[in-house]
């Protein structure tokens, strides 16, 4: 079975529901590691990033329900 964004992105709103938190170091490990490579990118910063289809699909599932905190690099639910 093929992996998607949208499953990644589903697994990223089931995982901030469940915990309250993601951070994005350990979402990109763990995509990395359980998902797969084509969903992590270096940034222009040279930083590791997801991909843009993730942020999209997951941007979509959340509606806004769920915030990015810039200064602790994670994502909270709202």
């Amino acid at each position: 079975m093929e992996v998607t964004a949208q499953d990644v992105a589903e697994w990223m709103v089931k995982e901030i529901r469940f915990t309250g938190t993601l951070y994005q170091t350990a979402a990109i490990e763990y995509v990395k590691t359980n998902f797969g490579e084509e969903f992590v990118f270096v940034n222009e910063n040279g930083n590791a990033s997801l991909s843009k289809e993730v942020k999209k699909a997951f941007r979509k599932l959340h509606g806004g329900r769920i915030a990015w905190d810039r200064d602790g690099f994670l994502w909270a639910w709202t």
